[in-house]
């Protein structure tokens, strides 16, 4: 059997092979994303319960980093829904802003030392799987969700980057149907950019 057939065969036989659970939660976190693409309120609901079952399914296999950001995500789903909330009313109304260099400097900034730290603790002291790659995931999905909540535009851009590197260590961890959930947000994320980039032009 040739080299590519048998990737394909052995991916195939691991989606089927994963639990219920995380395809519940793949496609609750997809509908999450789909949703807050549109600036929909029940995004937030979705991602609590997507985020739960990922707490439980993530400790199972000893991805600590990924079990604590889902514990965060559930906060962040509270938060996100109570803030939104608030466009109810007109005066309240949360709208989509941008924010200077100088800003995405510090965050970045930020993320990479947190992550340094972080990985290391996890490197040195910890039974972790890909330490500093789990903690850089970790450190800029918790940074980019306060954006996210804030309806910065740029937070669109950071998850193109966050998707792609969570791609990765799903990979190499084998989590395959949770490969499947950030392929379809990284492509969403192209979408919520722009369609944030076409609502902050309109209400400029």
């Amino acid at each position: 059997m040739p080299a590519d057939e048998g990737l394909i065969s052995t991916v195939f036989n691991a989606l089927l092979a994963q639990s219920g659970w995380e395809w519940l939660a793949a496609s609750l976190g997809i509908l999450y994303v789909v949703l807050a693409a549109k600036e929909s309120l029940w995004c937030w609901p979705a991602a609590f319960i997507s985020t739960l079952i990922y707490t439980i399914l993530f400790w199972d296999g000893q991805l600590p980093m990924q079990a604590i950001l889902n514990v965060y995500y559930m906060g962040m789903a509270i938060y996100g829904f109570i803030l939104w909330q608030k466009q109810a009313s007109p005066e309240a109304n949360l709208r989509i802003t941008a924010r200077p260099i100088k800003f995405h400097i510090v965050f970045i900034g930020s993320g990479i030392l947190l992550t340094g730290l972080i990985g290391y603790y996890l490197a040195n002291y910890h039974e972790a799987r890909l330490p500093y790659l789990d903690a850089a995931v970790t450190v800029f999905s918790v940074m980019n969700t306060v954006l996210m909540a804030r309806k910065i535009i740029e937070s669109w851009a950071y998850w193109i980057v966050i998707d792609s590197a969570a791609i990765a260590l799903y990979w190499q961890t084998g989590y395959y149907v949770t490969i499947i959930m950030f392929t379809v947000y990284l492509v969403l994320a192209f979408y919520g950019y722009q369609n944030w980039k076409k609502l902050h032009i309109k209400t400029a």
